[in-house]
This record gives structure tokens, sequence and C-alpha cells, in this order.
């Protein structure tokens, strides 16, 4: 078998997004440029099926928008070398191995442990898949463990499977603390935020469940010092929280509204300063400042694509490893709107990049590499 780590190199620079076809899903390549700027390079297969604009379950409106109801459905590793998928419509995970053109590689399908899989993280050589389950199994959710070796092929991990806080509980991400030593994991219905402990081996112990601030908690992400701010789809809304030790969460700021609709996904600049949500039914990305001890407040805001041009509903999230510049998924468009970050957090559109001449619905994840 020949050694896949040749492939890597570090210093190419790309956004991909993924397709959630029902009938093939694909990755979809971009370039970007010294500027920030994107060109399509390529479409890859991850031989596994999307939902298409069907949604994972009937908790969310079926508008063809955001049909997984997640953040990190496409994840790459944090030294940049993998790349994971998830395949709602076959019940799979896929993983890439990055080229040194920053095309993708497929190396391996796996089953993802449970039924219709939203949403996947990776720390080190573990990933952990949320699955939402299906109408065949009542929607019994859980997550499931892989190992992930040098060439990046997935192993399960007996015994890693684990539900929710409660039997359907409809997870939105599963996301890995920055130490690896806890996973957190959003559930949309349930109004909870649950917290599981990593084992030695790799599986997770008994659910740590908190509440939720405010309703519909959507995308997670952690700052460095490990606070984490969360989405509330419901609530339309962004909250702040500690993690103790052992799983426990404290809020810091509460359910701060922005005045739109839909608060969904989350991510911050590199220093940490400012937090971008996108606000998918209105059409708008928020800035919120983000103090020393983590609590929020709302600056500014900016619509996904140009005033008097169709309206871009964004999705998915990223920003550039150098801190320059953010992107974001319209998930009405299949396009991806780019911006320049200012040193004050707010942001100037420089493009909206399409890899289609045709509106394409149903495209859920976005990585920046």
């Amino acid at each position: 078998m020949q050694n896949m780590n040749k492939y890597f190199r570090a210093s190419v620079s790309m956004v991909y997004i993924m397709t959630n076809n029902e009938v093939m899903n694909q990755i979809i390549a971009f370039y970007r440029d010294m500027n920030g700027m994107l060109t399509f390079t390529g479409s890859y297969p991850t031989y596994g099926r999307g939902t298409g604009t069907k949604e994972v379950s009937t908790a969310t409106a079926n508008d063809g928008i955001d049909p997984l109801a997640s953040q990190g459905a496409l994840t790459l590793s944090r030294d940049g070398r993998f790349l994971l998928a998830v395949n709602a419509g076959s019940h799979s995970i896929s993983s890439f191995i990055i080229t040194d053109s920053g095309a993708p590689v497929l190396v391996d399908v796996k089953p993802s442990g449970g039924a219709q899989p939203n949403s996947v993280d990776v720390f080190g050589n573990l990933v952990y898949v949320s699955n939402v389950g299906n109408v065949a199994n009542n929607f019994a959710s859980n997550i499931t463990g892989f190992r992930l070796d040098n060439n990046g092929r997935l192993t399960p991990i007996p015994g890693s499977t684990h539900s929710l806080s409660t039997f359907n509980a409809q997870p939105a991400q599963v996301l890995f603390t920055p130490d690896g030593s806890k996973i957190l994991v959003s559930e949309l219905t349930s109004n909870h935020l649950t917290v599981f402990h990593v084992n030695q081996n790799g599986t997770v112990t008994r659910p740590i469940v908190n509440d939720s601030y405010g309703a519909g908690p959507l995308g997670a992400y952690f700052l460095s010092s490990g606070i984490l701010l969360v989405t509330e789809a419901v609530a339309n809304a962004l909250s702040s929280y500690s993690m103790r030790s052992d799983g426990t969460l404290h809020v810091i700021s509460g359910s701060i509204p922005n005045g739109y609709q839909t608060a969904c996904w989350v991510v911050t600049t590199r220093d940490e300063r400012f937090a971008y949500i996108t606000n998918t039914l209105s059409g708008t990305i928020s800035t919120y400042l983000i103090d020393r001890s983590g609590a929020l407040s709302v600056v500014m805001h900016i619509t996904s694509t140009p005033k008097g041009t169709a309206p871009g509903l964004p999705m998915d999230v990223g920003v550039s490893k150098d801190g320059r510049h953010f992107y974001t998924l319209n998930g009405n468009q299949g396009t991806v709107s780019v911006f320049n970050i200012q040193d004050d957090g707010s942001l100037v559109r420089l493009q909206v990049a399409a890899w289609t001449n045709f509106p394409y619905l149903g495209s859920q994840g976005l990585a920046v590499l």
C-alpha cells in the first residue's frame, strides 16, 4: 500500500463545500488565492449519498435550506491533512486526504454507526459522528467513534456508540473541546447541550446533560480558553458558557439576540475578539464582540450577498488560517460569499463564488484550508 502522507502540503489554500446530493454526494473544491478570492477547481464524489433537499427529520421546515440541520457536516482535521464528510442518505462517512494541489483523494467510506449522520469532528486520530436516526428506528439518535490512521482510513471503535440526552434528541453538532478530553453535542429539539468525557480507549462516558439557555441550540464553537459559544435557531440569539471539569456548563451571556431570524452557524476571528453568526432566513451575518470574560454584545450586521442581487441565505461558516478572510455557504444558491475581515471585526464583501451556473439547493458543509 502506498504511503498517502506524501500527498499533503500545508501551504495549499482551499475552501471546500459539500453538495449533499441524493444520488452521489460530492465535495466541491475552490482554490483560495492570496487575496482570499475563490476559483472553482473540481468536484469529488464521496461514494455515499446525501439527502438532497429532504430534511433529516420533520423537526425543521422542508424548504430545501439546511436539510441536515447541523454545523460540521464537512470537517478538516486540525492539521489540515484530512477531510471528513457525512453521507446522510446512505448512513456513512467518507474520509479524504488532501493532496499537494488541494484536491481531496477519497481514502475510506464507513457506516456511520447509526442513521442519517449530520455532523463529524476529529481530534488527533479520534473521530466522532452524530447520527439523527430515521423513521425506521423512531429517530434514535447517537454519537459513534472511529480511529483515523495515518493514511486516512477509519476503524469503528467497539463500544463507542452512545445515545444522547433522550432517545430521540436531534443532534445539530458534535464537537471536541480544545484539549480533546470531552465531546459536546448540541441538541436542536431537546434544547440540551450534552457533554461526554472521552476515555483513553476512545469510548465515552455517560452524558452530562445541560439545559441550553435559549431554544434551538444548533452551532457551537469553543474558544481556545474553553469558553463555549452556541447559536440558538429558535431564540434567534447567541449564548456563551464556561465549562467546568465535570462537564457542567455555566452561563456567561444568555441568549443575546441580534434582531434577525434563525441564528444557526458560528465561528470566531483568529484572535477570538469577534464572532460571526449567520442568520439564515434573514440572509444576514451578525458580528458579536467577545470580551475577555466571554460576555457577548452585538456590534454590526451585513447581508451575505450584495443588495440588489438574488439574496443569499448564509449557512456554514469558516475563517482562513491567516485570519484575513471569512467565508459562508449560501444554502439557497450553492455559492460561497467571501469577505475581508477588518481590524474592528467588520466584514467587506469581496466575491460571491459559484461552481455551477444554476442555483443549487441542498448543499451543506464548508471547510477552509
